[in-house]
């Protein structure tokens, strides 16, 4: 009995438990997803590669078992680079699978010949081609293996033409079962003590929750450390959640301030970059005590040298802290000065939010769009967020209930993330959780980068709420006076910012150019009856282009987006 490689490779994922894939086909690999298909995998083709490696790499973070993007050589294969290098960047896994030029034209320009298995080193932990069809279970597993164990990340699996259709006898294939599922290790007790003590010491302590430790379906372990030891916590953008954000733990409307004046700092799966300002004054005090849990032993110590270092998996290592405070209980004192200071800064910054979300003017601002979302959007959503001005204002005005149910720009801040993400998402959620809705929350300029995705949303029917919030541009944008204006100086190439687009575009008739619903608001109200309109209706994708102020802009007092000091 003979086999196909494209059979190899579909069997094979699916033995590795595979259960999502995301491309666009063309010449190599039409057969592989055909075949991915008849194994009992379900096949999205979206619309451009970038998008389709987006969509892959959230399912490896919403259910740690990779999605894989499928993708035809050279263009394809490049375009796929930056979900790639996002995966690894935020460490999710991910498996991509390129076609490559048959074997036997190497070198003489082949249709769309590219380095892809050397081109594919910087972007993944693994970038492999399979000597022969007889190995392709063996590889596979290999990747799957790899893009799980340790840190994860993106693998590459490079598929010459020529083997797609290739025949072999199934008695000379190397099948391999399933790998197992990642080692969970612990940290050594001697740091889990000392981790303890640096605690107990500390008279401002700062719990930071990363997403490693959403990834890690770390959720109860750490809600219990929260309680146990009465520690304030901060999460990180993606983390947001894992802890509700409205336990009354949170100090996220205080974020500057705890990190500027915390004395001992508990790390969990975060890691001290550009979001958590390296760990460095002024942003943090000259003493911190850093504990840092991470399951990468090369993350150790980065920026920061640490007062205690935790290796290993960020759910057992916090079993491992709650457990030793059960031993010798600790707990900070819930009127101490610490709270006293950091609730003062809570209030004051709530009440500077709610004023700007109650203002009346028209065009509306961003916290008054954020204001009417909060309050109709159901509270186990998950939510999709990107843009510059939106998806910061966003991340302080939504609030998150439940872990890994907000994807946004990450670790990398990735622009073009979003409609990906919400595919995914929605995949997903259909199989484990169909009663929850995605709603992807976008700027203007975000939603340009994989605006035609929409038609992939329709296709496969998901009800996805995309709500474009437009301000006519990137960061500003100008109203329809000010660019009649501007045009009057000539052509928009020498005379119009870079900043701006088009103003009062009608991206909601994307969505209605589909099948699916969409609207065009411009008041509080109108927002209102299309959420609610929106929400009511389980069965249809639907898009709201709310118009507001070009010139809305954050808070005053913080730095503008540019600074990157806000995440």
């Amino acid at each position: 009995e003979v086999v196909s490689g494209a059979q190899l490779i579909a069997e094979s994922l699916k033995a590795q438990n595979i259960e999502y894939m995301f491309g666009v086909v063309g010449i190599p690999v039409m057969e592989v997803a055909i075949a991915a298909q008849a194994v009992g995998i379900k096949y999205v083709g979206m619309r451009n590669e970038q998008a389709a490696c987006y969509a892959a790499s959230a399912v490896g973070y919403l259910t740690g078992r990779p999605g894989v993007c499928l993708v035809v050589s050279g263009p394809g294969f490049l375009h796929a680079l930056g979900g790639m290098a996002n995966a690894t960047i935020n460490c999710w896994p991910l498996i991509v699978i390129g076609g490559s030029s048959d074997r036997n034209q190497e070198t003489m320009g082949a249709f769309q010949e590219f380095p892809q298995v050397e081109a594919g080193r910087l972007y993944n932990k693994l970038s492999v081609r399979p000597s022969s069809l007889e190995v392709i279970p063996a590889v596979i597993e290999k990747a799957v293996r790899t893009s799980i164990y340790g840190r994860p990340g993106s693998c590459y699996i490079d598929i010459p033409g020529d083997f797609v259709n290739l025949q072999v006898n199934k008695s000379s294939v190397k099948y391999v079962e399933c790998c197992l599922p990642p080692p969970v290790s612990t940290a050594e007790d001697s740091a889990v003590s000392e981790a303890a003590s640096v605690i107990a010491r500390s008279k401002q302590p700062l719990l930071i929750i990363g997403k490693g430790a959403a990834y890690s379906h770390a959720e109860n372990n750490i809600r219990k450390l929260v309680d146990l030891c009465g520690l304030p916590f901060l999460p990180t953008p993606m983390a947001k959640g894992v802890v509700p954000d409205n336990h009354p733990n949170c100090v996220a409307a205080a974020r500057s301030t705890a990190l500027q004046h915390a004395d001992a700092i508990i790390l969990l799966g975060a890691r001290l970059n550009w979001i958590l300002h390296f760990g460095l004054p002024p942003r943090f005090r000259q003493d911190v005590k850093v504990i840092q849990v991470d399951i990468c032993a090369e993350e150790l110590g980065n920026n920061v040298k640490p007062a205690a270092i935790l290796l290993g998996d960020i759910n057992a290592v916090t079993k491992q802290l709650l457990e030793e405070f059960r031993k010798r209980p600790w707990k900070h004192p819930p009127n101490s000065e610490w709270w006293k200071r950091l609730r003062e800064k809570i209030m004051s910054n709530e009440e500077r939010s709610k004023g700007l979300a109650l203002q009346k003017s028209l065009p509306m601002n961003y916290y008054t769009v954020f204001h009417h979302i909060r309050e109709l959007i159901p509270k186990d959503c998950i939510l999709v967020s990107e843009g510059a001005n939106t998806m910061d204002i966003g991340r302080t005005m939504l609030p998150n209930y439940h872990p890994r149910q907000r994807l946004d720009a990450g670790t990398f801040g990735t622009m073009g993330v979003g409609l990906g993400f919400a595919v995914a998402a929605a995949m997903v959620a259909k199989d484990q959780t169909p009663e929850k809705r995605v709603i992807c929350i976008e700027g203007d300029s975000a939603f340009g980068f994989s605006g035609m995705e929409v038609e992939t949303i329709c296709r496969h029917n998901l009800p996805i709420l995309i709500i474009v919030v437009n301000n006519n541009g990137i960061y500003t944008g100008l109203d329809a006076k000010a660019w009649k204006e501007m045009l009057k100086f000539g052509d928009p190439a020498t005379c119009v910012p870079p900043v701006s687009l088009l103003p009062n575009s009608h991206y909601e008739e994307i969505m209605s150019a589909f099948g699916g619903k969409g609207y065009f608001v411009k008041t509080p109200e109108e927002l209102q009856n299309a959420l609610k309109t929106s929400m009511a209706d389980k069965q249809t994708p639907s898009l709201i282009n709310v118009m507001i102020d070009p010139q809305s802009e954050r808070k005053k007092q913080e730095f503008p987006w540019l600074t990157r000091s806000n995440l």
